[in-house]
């Protein structure tokens, strides 16, 4: 029996989002033993090779430089910062506490779209904005626990994913693919090879061989968040991000130990909740612009090229 778009969809979207929370538990793995930014570096070299097979798609003439210098320059920014944020929070936090962050990232583009791409937000979504943020406190729990440098790296990677974004929107078709995805991953390397020198751990060859397994991980689940999208409704595609939830709990759990708070748990159920409101709301038409649908939510870091910018090299088939 064949299956529907929307299911296929679905399907296809939990299958990345398996492979993301796998990518971001392998990091983890990695930043018990070695700094943080020596597994971005190292991913990111690896990654290359494999985003380069992808890039020689790109029928577009031209070179590296920006047709929108400023605006390529502050996406690469906010890259850098994302990647950084995103590595050192997932070797520092358990996992459900840093998802439970990144998931205000279509609550941040949400709030992004109003100055960047003139986007009206109405009060339905202002109050599903507002109730996640809310969720965010119920997690940290501000008083009752020690909130850690790693808690304001995942919420900096958070901002900066959603602004990284946003900033993809608003240049729509300006800038080849071939810019918007290696500006990012060159910073990326650069400067978390520049952090190498405060400080470098020799890695045995399998820890090696894992950073070419984030690579792997981050690229597959890239192109199985586009097949998602493809076959099926973004409505119905979008809310399959927060399965992700599951696989940190699960591997929270077996692997590392952890535990999940009863707060934590529901401060993740109000982020949850308020960021499928906003696509749903999205989903009915209300905007024309549907920033937070069209972005794909997941948080984006070096070895995950986003998505909607891989798509342009990969054409679909007729």
């Amino acid at each position: 029996m064949a299956l529907s778009g929307n299911v296929r969809g679905a399907l296809l979207q939990l299958a990345a989002m398996g492979l993301y929370a796998t990518h971001d538990a392998v990091i983890k793995t990695l930043g018990g033993i070695y700094p943080p930014l020596q597994i971005l570096f190292f991913a990111s070299l690896l990654s290359f090779p494999l985003v380069s097979m992808v890039l020689m798609r790109d029928p577009q003439p031209g070179s590296l430089r920006p047709n929108n210098m400023g605006w390529v320059i502050l996406r690469t920014g906010c890259a850098v910062i994302a990647g950084m944020g995103a590595f050192f929070a997932f070797s520092t936090l358990p996992l459900t506490q840093v998802y439970a962050i990144l998931f205000t990232t279509p609550l941040l583009i949400t709030i992004l779209s109003i100055p960047l791409l003139g986007e009206r937000v109405g009060v339905h979504r202002w109050a599903a904005v507002v109730v996640g943020l809310t969720g965010v406190l119920i997690v940290l729990r501000p008083g009752a626990q020690d909130l850690q440098l790693g808690h304001a790296a995942a919420l900096a990677g958070a901002i900066a994913s959603a602004m990284g974004a946003v900033i993809i929107r608003r240049l729509g078709r300006q800038e080849r693919p071939l810019v918007l995805m290696m500006w990012p991953m060159l910073g990326n390397f650069f400067a978390a090879g520049t952090a190498l020198s405060l400080g470098y751990q020799p890695m045995a060859l399998h820890h090696l061989a894992l950073t070419g397994v984030i690579a792997a991980l981050g690229l597959t689940g890239s192109f199985l968040v586009i097949m998602a999208y493809r076959a099926g409704e973004a409505g119905v595609v979008a809310p399959m991000q927060y399965s992700q939830i599951l696989w940190a709990t699960a591997y929270g759990w077996f692997l590392f130990e952890e535990s999940i708070h009863p707060a934590t748990l529901a401060g993740v159920a109000i982020i949850i909740a308020s960021g499928i409101y906003i696509v749903w709301r999205e989903g009915r038409g209300v905007s024309a612009n549907r920033p937070a649908t069209i972005a794909r939510l997941r948080a984006e870091v070096v070895t995950a090229p986003k998505s909607t910018v891989l798509q342009r090299l990969w054409p679909p088939r007729r």
